[in-house]
């Protein structure tokens, strides 16, 4: 069964919920921690855990040879990320940081004069401790598109699926591509929150997102003796689903996360308890 830890915006406790959620499960099931924060993976910081590198991620990118190119332009046009610059009897300027590997300017080309090279885009890791198994991808420094980096990652993951009852997956902050991808295929979405104004923005953001994915989506409400609790049920009530758990803002959990310690809360456990019997 794989739940993904998400969230519409940074900040709101996403890992600190998948690692703790992880090591209580771990007590009882055999359990992979998927990274899914490319940007900024810190699972691993959280629980302690040495990573090892497991593999190089590459994407195809174009290679243009300019004894062939006739300065047409198309590929420039037909370049949705804006990759390629074309300029009228010059040969096209391409800006690798940009592409998304799409193939489409290679495809176009009316005399073959772009064919296919790789650059590294990302890393994969993988580490072990608290009797749970993480997996963790790295996007390389100035690459913009984070997607393809959670593909890579979850099908290296993947591989080994069967040997888990939870793959818990802990996804980038936000709406975008990246958390779309690490969304799908996922039987449940746990969405993080706190209760403030834009914490109730950006849980509705997340909700409609789970909707149009069709991924049931339950609430944690972190944080939640500080602010306003109606922000949050509001939201909740107009999507139709529930708060499984209020997760309160006190010292033991501040001096957990700074120790490099999984917390231990008895809201930890609440969550745990959910998910068991949904299996």
């Amino acid at each position: 069964m794989r739940i993904a830890i998400t969230g519409g915006k940074g900040g709101t406790g996403k890992s600190t919920v998948a690692t703790a959620l992880a090591v209580e499960l771990a007590k009882k099931k055999k359990i992979l921690l998927i990274d899914a924060d490319v940007d900024c993976p810190n699972d691993h910081i959280i629980l302690s855990i040495k990573r090892k590198k497991e593999q190089a991620i590459y994407q195809s990118i174009p290679k243009f040879n300019h004894k062939k190119c006739i300065k047409c332009g198309k590929c420039a046009q037909v370049c949705r990320a804006n990759a390629i610059l074309s300029i009228k009897e010059k040969y096209p300027i391409f800006v690798s940081d940009l592409c998304i590997g799409c193939n489409a300017c290679s495809i176009i080309c009316p005399v073959g004069a772009i064919s296919r090279t790789k650059k590294q885009i990302g890393t994969i890791y993988s580490g072990k401790g608290h009797d749970i198994n993480l997996v963790t991808g790295e996007m390389v420094i100035g690459y913009e598109e984070a997607s393809p980096i959670v593909n890579a990652e979850k099908n290296f993951a993947s591989k080994k699926e069967q040997d888990y009852d939870f793959i818990i997956i802990d996804t980038g902050a936000g709406t975008h591509c990246n958390v779309i991808a690490a969304l799908l295929g996922c039987d449940l979405a746990l969405a993080v929150t706190e209760p403030t104004p834009l914490g109730a923005y950006d849980l509705e953001l997340i909700l409609e997102l789970t909707k149009m994915l069709k991924i049931p989506a339950k609430v944690i409400l972190n944080r939640s003796n500080v602010g306003d609790k109606n922000l949050i049920k509001k939201i909740v009530k107009k999507y139709k689903t529930k708060i499984i758990a209020e997760i309160p803002y006190k010292k033991e959990i501040l001096e957990a996360f700074s120790r490099g310690k999984p917390i231990e809360d008895e809201s930890i456990n609440k969550i745990a308890n959910f998910i068991e019997k949904l299996k």
